[in-house]
Formats: structure tokens, sequence, C-alpha cells
């Protein structure tokens, strides 16, 4: 069965994807990632110019999917919008009770090439973060809450300290813990808006 460039491509990147999600980007060479996904080195090189365009394409490949997976989950929770932020919480904190879990790829990545702020995956993992706190600030500023901006990111920093804080602990709670804060943050924004609207100030 001959095999399209698009089908090489993308079987190379999901090689890719579960060996440095599993064992880092550093620790796995060229040479694995082309046996895990029965490729030659040298089709490898052909699809991308070095190791460092794998990184990348990695990272890029899981922006949509991880930003459906929170649409999906913020969807899917009942409840207000706190309570429907901290079921993002949640649900993440149920994902990395799962003994495969290593956290979060981007921060991964990010802390392996810590003294390599050009590097590409960089660049990517930085566009990633960036768009869940538009979106986050998308859904805010629908309710019309204050400072919407600003409530993003502040949404944004507790996931991603609850990221590093469960990778650190293995502890999920940390996660559901970071949604309460989150909730609360919105409940009080939530609040305001409302005395705002009331005294019409």
């Amino acid at each position: 069965m001959v095999r399209s460039a698009s089908d090489t491509r993308e079987r190379i990147v999901a090689a890719a994807a579960k060996l440095f999600y599993s064992e880092g980007i550093r620790a796995v060479s060229v040479d694995a990632v082309a046996e895990k996904a029965d490729v030659t080195k040298r089709t490898l090189y052909y699809h991308f110019d070095s190791k460092d365009d794998l990184i990348a394409a990695y990272l890029e490949t899981r922006d949509q999917p991880n930003l459906a997976v929170y649409r999906r989950w913020f969807a899917e929770t009942d409840g207000d919008l706190a309570a429907k932020v901290k079921g993002i919480f949640d649900n993440l904190a149920r994902s990395a009770r799962h003994p495969k879990w290593n956290g979060c790829g981007y921060l991964r990545t990010s802390a392996e090439l810590a003294n390599m702020p050009g590097h590409p995956a960089i660049k990517v993992g930085a566009a990633h973060k960036k768009n869940v706190e538009q979106w986050l600030a998308a859904l805010f500023e629908e309710q019309h809450l204050i400072e919407a901006p600003k409530l993003a990111r502040q949404v944004v920093l507790l996931l991603d300290g609850s990221f590093a804080a469960v990778l650190l602990h293995r502890d999920p709670n940390y996660m559901e813990t970071a949604g309460e804060a989150a909730a609360a943050l919105l409940a009080a924004a939530c609040k305001d808006n409302d005395q705002i609207a009331l005294t019409g100030s």
C-alpha cells in the first residue's frame, strides 16, 4: 500500500508525540522517532528539516484538540460561569489521575528549552497558551464581566500553576483547589457586575 506524504508526516508526528510526551524531548532521539513511526531517518528528514521542527510540529498538532477539549468540558458542566470554569479544572484533575499523565506538554517542553527562548517550540507553546487565554477572555466578555482579559489571565495562571503543582506532588487535588480559586474569582466578578447593574454606576 502506497502511503501519501501527508499520511507519512502525520505518522511521524504521532510517533514523536507519544515519545516526547512520555519521555521528554531531550531524551528522545530522531532515530527513536523514525523507528516508532516505521520510517527511515532519511524519510523523517524529508518531512522535517530538524528535530527542532519536529518538536514544534508535535506541539502544533495539540493546539486545537486541547482547546476543543476545554470547550467541551466547559459546555458539558452544569451551572453558572464559575461552575463551568471549575468544571475544566475538575476534568483536568480526573485526567491527571491517569497513570500515563505527565503534565502539560507545552510547559514541560518550555522547561526543557528554557535556555533557548527563540526555539520554534517555545513560540508554538506561547501561542497555544495565548489561545486559551483569548478563548476565556471572549467567554467572560460575553458575560460583560469587567476586566475580562485580566480575569482570563488569572484563570490561565491558576491552570498553569496547577499543572506544575500536580506534576511535582503527583496530587490532582491541587488542580481541584485551583479550580475552586478560579470559581471564587469569577463568582466575585459576576457579583460586582450585578452590583454595578443595580446601582447603574
